[in-house]
């Protein structure tokens, strides 16, 4: 059975929505990303505005303004459940490996 559309998120996912607590355009989270992750994650243009035109048609996030080519978004009420859901599920991972292998 596939998996729902943004029922997890990848990496890229995550970190481009985290960018989109604040407003900001493509070019912003492309330097954002590496900034947050100390450069561990990096997204690539291409994929960067594929996830933000699927990100819209999903309501996860808001355009809010449009300069020529450049345009702006915001992260929506939807859109920062979904992170928050994700966050726990990460944090629920790590507390399962943490007893696993019964580290403090």
């Amino acid at each position: 059975m596939p998996r729902a559309k943004f029922q997890t998120l990848t990496e890229q996912m995550f970190y481009i929505l985290l960018c989109l607590r604040e407003e900001c355009c493509g070019m912003d989270i492309l330097d954002r990303v590496p900034a947050i992750t100390g450069g561990r994650v990096n997204v690539g243009s291409g994929t960067l505005y594929n996830l933000l035109e699927q990100f819209v048609a999903a309501g996860m996030i808001g355009e809010t303004k449009v300069e020529g080519r450049k345009r702006s978004y915001l992260l929506t009420d939807f859109g920062r459940d979904t992170l928050r859901r994700e966050y726990e599920r990460i944090r629920a991972q790590a507390e399962d490996y943490r007893l696993a292998f019964g580290e403090e």
